[in-house]
């Protein structure tokens, strides 16, 4: 694949008739059962379901970390749907920030060089690399932490590295995995409201959560039960039917 294509004309994210079909045992299991839809760039989605619903297949298969049994999937124009291992890691690379649950920092590094790993990755020269980190960290108010070590740092600091990372690349799409999950009340409202920001920002973010309360802070929610979806629409008529 030479480099990333993004046709600006084309949404952002479009899903045809996506399935997942898994054997367990003699039983079958479709964590995706023909799903469709599209995201705009600009948009904040949620999409939520309880445990078992299928929106951590939708996660995987939106963030080019697996691809679906059958189906469609077009990121900024480009089909994902049957890509090798190497053209999902560019596209992975190029295209999405990941913020996760977790953090997923790496301990035995600072806070810059976690934040330019997707960039040495990306193959950006180093004294690049070293200004968009410290520039990323910035803006999620951490540029003065630079040479501290994760483990120096509170639940709600290190989330916002992870953030900082994923914004280092300049991603088309921050796919956010349940960001509030390790957070107490107070450290998820602050990660939420930063989340928020960057949407205001024009950033185009996908949040995958369990937690109602967590996707009314999106947008726009899609709700997902039984590999299906069950509802698709702005965050005020979902808080309707709650």
């Amino acid at each position: 694949m030479a480099g990333v294509k993004i046709d600006e004309g084309q949404p952002l994210i479009e899903l045809r008739d996506i399935y997942k079909i898994y054997q367990m045992g003699d039983e079958e299991v479709r964590a995706s059962d023909g799903v469709s839809f599209t995201i705009n760039r600009g948009e904040f989605v949620a999409i939520v379901g309880k445990s078992g619903s299928g929106k951590s297949t939708l996660m995987n298969i939106i963030g080019a970390l697996d691809v679906p049994t059958s189906g469609e999937y077009y990121l900024g124009g480009e089909d994902v749907s049957d890509m090798t291992d190497d053209e999902l890691a560019e596209i992975r690379n190029k295209m999405i920030g990941f913020i996760f649950q977790q953090y997923n920092l790496l301990p035995k590094l600072n806070l810059l060089e976690n934040v330019e790993l997707p960039l040495l990755y990306a193959g950006v020269p180093a004294q690049e690399r070293k200004e968009r980190a410290l520039a990323s960290l910035d803006r999620v108010g951490l540029k003065e932490k630079w040479k501290n070590m994760p483990s120096q740092l509170s639940g709600g600091q290190q989330q916002r590295v992870s953030i900082a990372r994923a914004l280092a690349g300049d991603p088309s799409l921050i796919l956010a995995d349940e960001p509030t999950g390790a957070l107490d009340s107070r450290t998820s409202r602050e990660v939420l409201n930063f989340l928020k920001k960057l949407n205001d920002e024009g950033n185009t973010i996908v949040m995958i959560t369990h937690d109602n309360s967590i996707a009314m802070e999106a947008k726009r929610v899609i709700r997902v039960h039984d590999g299906k979806i069950n509802f698709d629409g702005d965050v005020k008529d979902y808080a309707a039917i709650l």
